[in-house]
């Protein structure tokens, strides 16, 4: 059982303010601040490079605390300055040419759909979008049905940012795998709100981000690439870090997902990223994605519950993200009038999902995020809070 008096005495944002935007980033707890913190002054008294390498253990230390987390090997890890990098470098690395074929969800995220069609352009390759189920999830009969041997790529995000949506990310694996397609997993949102097993999966490439669900720094992420893969591939930019300079006219990569990353790096903040996954992994994914789901049960059937107030999630089993509209109020005025409340909650703009925005003709969504250190009271005043806006 998860001991939230403790965890939340270990947090030093808890308080008279409650603290609902952990999809967009959560309160880090004093284990991770520490982390970081020592270390900065550790660089202020000897430098960077000295601290560096007295911490060079521990930053060894955190490729095996991601490999534990996703049930993968250290050396199909590569650590990123967030998730958008580490989904970057492993979509840039990959070879289209004319005709082949990119299948992705309506729910994409709009950083990854950006990217698929500047390759799309400079290629020749298509975005073919595999449609949604009754539910609003991915349709797998309908993507196993799309499958032919121009698709070079399946890649999709399996939290959207926009609501509670968890895409069936395991049954596109299977699919993924009996066809031999490389298959990326977006799990920005996933990644400390429930566990995750990339064997389980089938993904040959997983990305995530340390500032959510993890509870870690801003500028942390990580990439997962599948060994197969890994020794087929090689990144769209390297340095001599992941690619040595070993004679005048040739490099060689590095034999492991490290090949991805540059040489500079924020110590500080990966000893925080460290810190947040061994945090997470002693409370224990199964027991945190209990809580969340408690917590937004409780959100969404109180939101349910006022007149006016319309839920906006898909699935038929949302996780911890909860989006919603109130008629006739702005979201950004909602998010300002809970503010003033000492609620801190946040916005989906249509513009980060585009295409399930517009086919839902969806306007700005308010977004709560509630994490297993939050109270159930702390649910009921935004519940309460909402009640009195959709008066």
């Amino acid at each position: 059982m998860i001991d939230i008096e403790r965890l939340r005495s270990e947090t030093p944002g808890c308080g008279p303010r409650a603290y609902l935007h952990n999809a967009g980033a959560a309160l880090m707890p004093r284990p991770v601040i520490d982390a970081v913190k020592a270390h900065i002054d550790l660089e202020a008294q000897i430098g960077g490079y000295a601290a560096a390498a007295r911490v060079a253990d521990r930053i060894e230390g955190l490729y095996r605390s991601v490999a534990a987390l996703l049930n993968a090997a250290p050396d199909e890890i590569a650590l990123a300055e967030s998730a958008t990098v580490a989904w970057q470098r492993a979509f840039y690395s990959l070879p289209f040419g004319p005709g082949d074929r990119i299948l992705t969800a309506e729910a994409e995220y709009g950083a990854n759909y950006v990217a698929f069609l500047q390759v799309a352009r400079r290629t020749g390759a298509v975005i073919d979008v595999i449609p949604s189920d009754a539910d609003g999830a991915l349709d797998v009969a309908a993507l196993e049905a799309m499958i032919d041997d121009r698709v070079k790529l399946i890649a999709i995000t399996w939290v959207p940012t926009n609501g509670g949506l968890v895409n069936p990310a395991a049954a596109v694996g299977r699919i993924a795998q009996a066809q031999g397609i490389p298959y990326l997993l977006d799990a920005c949102q996933a990644v400390g709100q429930m566990p995750v097993d990339v064997e389980a999966i089938g993904c040959d490439m997983l990305t995530a981000t340390g500032r959510k669900f993890l509870r870690g720094p801003r500028g942390t992420g990580f990439l997962y690439m599948r060994r197969a893969l890994l020794d087929r591939t090689e990144p769209a930019m390297i340095d001599h870090a992941g690619a040595p300079w070993v004679t005048h006219d040739s490099y060689r990569l590095r034999d492991d997902a490290r090949r991805f990353e540059p040489w500079e790096s924020n110590i500080a903040d990966r000893l925080g990223l460290a810190a947040a996954i061994d945090y997470a992994r002693a409370i224990g994914l199964e027991a945190i994605a209990d809580r969340c789901a408690l917590l937004s049960d409780r959100l969404r059937a109180g939101l349910a519950a006022i007149p006016g107030v319309r839920l906006r999630d898909l699935g038929t089993h949302p996780c911890a993200i909860v989006s919603f509209t109130i008629d006739g109020v702005d979201a950004d005025a909602a998010v300002r009038a809970a503010d003033a409340a000492g609620i801190t909650i946040g916005v989906s703009d249509p513009a980060s999902t585009r295409l399930d925005a517009e086919a839902r003709r969806l306007p700005t969504l308010i977004r709560a995020s509630p994490h297993y250190y939050n109270e159930e009271a702390e649910i009921d005043r935004l519940v309460a809070l909402c009640g009195g806006l959709a008066r």
